[in-house]
């Protein structure tokens, strides 16, 4: 059969990194973020993970979604502002990652400030 193809899906997981808080009711809305894209696509692998201060660490909710099936892992950084965290600490966090699961591809997104969509978003907010 001549132009048969195969098309390979990969499983994605995706990984929603914030800085952390020893305070618990911190993390309500990024658990919240998670609760929705489950609500939206159930059955999607989603794990909140973080900095500091709160676990699971980046590495090990990547490593978990990896275990569960993950070949794919999206991290996005749930950061308003582009700091050090996210210029320096996050990149040698994901390169751990790469260097840990060789065989999966791990893509790190911009920082949730960086997006048009939000910044729109806030100023409609602001301006309701």
């Amino acid at each position: 059969m001549a132009g048969t193809q195969t098309v390979t899906i990969l499983i994605t997981g995706i990984v929603l990194f914030a800085h952390g808080s020893r305070d618990p009711q911190w993390r309500g809305p990024i658990e919240a973020v998670a609760a929705r894209i489950l609500q939206h696509k159930p059955g999607t692998l989603v794990q909140c993970a973080y900095l500091e201060l709160c676990a699971p660490v980046l590495g090990d909710a990547a490593t978990d979604l990896i275990d569960r099936g993950a070949q794919r892992v999206r991290i996005f950084p749930l950061f308003l502002g582009v700091g050090k965290h996210a210029r320096e600490d996050l990149p040698k966090l994901v390169d751990q990652i790469r260097e840990a699961h060789p065989g999966v591809e791990i893509e790190l997104l911009p920082a949730v400030g960086e997006l048009p969509q939000l910044t729109a978003l806030i100023a409609d907010i602001a301006l309701t």
